[in-house]
Order: structure tokens, then sequence, then C-alpha cells
């Protein structure tokens, strides 16, 4: 499995609003990562 291909700047974003360490968000599968993204957007609705 090949690291995400995103930028440094979107994976510090991402690791402060999913509240997890930056180097888990680099080895997190892209399924769970927008898995995640779209509850904290359900969350964020409610």
């Amino acid at each position: 499995m090949k690291p995400l291909q995103i930028s440094p700047e979107t994976a510090v974003k991402l690791a402060e609003k999913l509240k997890v360490p930056l180097e888990q968000i680099m080895h997190m599968p892209q399924h769970i990562l927008i898995q995640k993204l779209i509850e904290l957007e359900k969350d964020k609705k409610n």
C-alpha cells in the first residue's frame, strides 16, 4: 500500500480535524480516510 497522494498541508489539516497523529493520516488507507471525512461532515451538519 502506497502513502496517500496529498500535500503536507492537507495532511496536517486532516490530522487536526480528525484528531489523529499525522503519521496515522499518511498511512491510513484512502477508503478509511474518506469514510472518516464523511462522518465528520455528518457530525458538522447535525
